[in-house]
């Protein structure tokens, strides 16, 4: 690979492309594959979010992404929400934190890996999300509402522009979150209901996901993680027996344990989730750092197309 101080993230991909193997490789495959799927306007691209990735900085990509018509479908843990609400209500990722657990939890600070988040900011989530359910017309929540219209509720109250809830509410892409209750988010709406109505109605959501994937020409996946979000995805083609034409997928999971974090995208392909002939790719990376640069590289290229 030549490397020079002028090159662009796109340049530096076209040099890991032109070498053409391992990590670097499959990262310039993703890339060809990510193009073709956003820039292609029959293609419904399903985004799946796992794993720390707002604490990790990227809920800014996540927003712009949306706003820039990339992205059609958001599949999320209920923890990418939470963090991306704390931060839209005011609360703050923190880094560079001294003090062994104990200490921290002395202090009143909770650690993701080596980002922290206060005790405090939890708080200012409670007050706010509760707020937001109780201004949620009560009727609504009476007769039951499906999770992707909850999160679009709270999204329509949210005044952060850098909030991926908010631009996704704005946009109209609906973000679906099987897992709400295996979240802060989730154990908040548990605690409304115990004095409010309010009636979740879990299964709308496969309802509509799977409406959405029925209904497109061409789909496509972007997996970040794995986890649940990730079979959610691609569960829905078992149902519409299409299959998804172009998928991603940058995890650090490995396959030999049969955790689907780790299962190979090939492997998706023996269930049918994914077409026989779909354009794939498997990237082994961290998230937080194959991402960003995939995403760099692809709105540079689609500049000159």
């Amino acid at each position: 690979m030549k490397i020079d101080e002028n090159m662009s993230v796109l340049d530096l991909v076209k040099e890991m492309d032109a070498a053409g193997v391992f990590c670097a490789g499959r990262l310039a495959r993703a890339l060809d594959i990510f193009v073709e799927m956003v820039s292609d306007p029959d293609t419904t691209v399903f985004l799946g979010l796992a794993g720390a990735l707002v604490p990790a900085g990227l809920g800014q990509i996540f927003a712009d992404l949306i706003q820039e018509d990339f992205v059609d479908v958001i599949v999320s843990t209920g923890a990418n929400i939470t963090h991306d609400l704390i931060e839209a209500f005011g609360g703050q990722h923190q880094k560079g934190i001294e003090g062994d657990d104990t200490d921290l939890r002395r202090r009143g600070i909770n650690r993701i890996y080596d980002v922290y988040v206060s005790d405090g900011a939890f708080m200012e989530f409670e007050d706010k999300i509760q707020q937001i359910f109780r201004d949620i017309d009560v009727e609504k929540r009476r007769e039951g509402i499906a999770v992707y219209e909850l999160i679009n509720e709270i999204g329509k109250r949210l005044k952060d522009k850098k909030s991926f809830v908010k631009v996704a509410a704005d946009k109209g892409v609906p973000i679906f979150c099987p897992a709400i209750t295996d979240s802060i988010l989730g154990l908040q709406a548990w605690l409304f209901s115990q004095l409010n109505p309010l009636k979740i109605n879990i299964l709308e959501d496969l309802h509509q996901i799977i409406n959405l994937a029925y209904e497109s020409k061409k789909s496509g996946a972007i997996i970040l993680g794995g986890g649940v979000p990730k079979n959610h995805i691609l569960q829905t083609m078992l149902i519409t027996g299409k299959g998804f034409d172009y998928a991603i997928q940058i995890t650090l999971d490995r396959p030999e344990s049969g955790g689907l974090s780790g299962a190979t995208l090939d492997e998706a392909r023996s269930w049918g989730k994914l077409k026989s002939n779909a354009k794939s790719v498997d990237l082994i990376a961290d998230v937080t750092v194959a991402f960003p640069i995939l995403v760099a590289a692809a709105k540079q290229k689609l500049k000159e197309l």
